[in-house]
């Protein structure tokens, strides 16, 4: 998984008085745990946008000034109510031998015939929680919808890996196709039963021309 990079200050006050004051300078105060004690750290708002204002997952490597560099995961945000700005943030420590849980963002591809038949494509999962360890967490999990017809489903069970962990049940729908009033027959079902019409004529003449030799 692509990583950001945090580029923070240590705290070493971190009273409420301190606090305002590295809002006030355009800083957002933050916290890291999963350490030994939480290390709290302010960093400039700008450098988290990358982070947070995006569908897209990352881990984040926290750089501080000794030169210090932690790997970490956003796990919780705060907003002001009205502005929107962002007030806190917490952090969570990754190791390299320890699972993390994260978020990961699901992406379709393909077209599917169910669609083109006039079906109603039901994105229910945009989002999946993963635990994996931290060198294997997928950017995104890729879907191919081009086979999905009309009552179609993909599930989490067809979406299991060696890699990481789906924390959803394996019957929980991703992504479905519904019918619609415009829904029309998928092709490929119409193909079939013509076949099968042709296949069954083609049965009974065979007999008949046995029966004139």
């Amino acid at each position: 998984m692509k990583s950001i990079t945090i580029k923070g200050s240590q705290r070493e006050s971190v009273g409420k008085v301190s606090t305002k004051a590295l809002r006030n300078a355009g800083k957002v105060p933050c916290v890291l745990y999963g350490g030994e004690k939480p290390l709290h750290f302010s960093a400039d708002e700008l450098s988290f946008k990358k982070l947070v204002y995006t569908p897209n997952a990352y881990t984040a490597v926290i750089e501080l000034d000794g030169g210090e560099k932690l790997k970490a995961v956003l796990q919780d945000i705060q907003f002001h109510p009205v502005t929107d700005k962002i007030m806190h943030i917490d952090f969570y420590q990754l190791f390299d031998d320890k699972a993390v849980t994260m978020n990961i963002p699901v992406r379709l591809e393909g077209n599917s015939p169910g669609v083109r038949n006039g079906g109603r494509l039901l994105f229910r999962k945009r989002k999946l929680s993963i635990k994996a360890l931290p060198d294997l967490l997928p950017d995104f999990i890729t879907i191919d919808i081009s086979k999905l017809r009309i009552g179609g489903t993909i599930a989490v069970e067809t979406l299991l890996s060696d890699d990481f962990s789906i924390l959803h049940p394996d019957s929980t729908a991703v992504v479905q196709v519904k019918a619609s009033r415009n829904a029309i027959e998928d092709e490929e079902d119409e193909e079939t039963e013509e076949g099968a019409e042709s296949a069954e004529a083609e049965g009974a003449e065979a007999p008949a021309a046995e029966s004139a030799e």
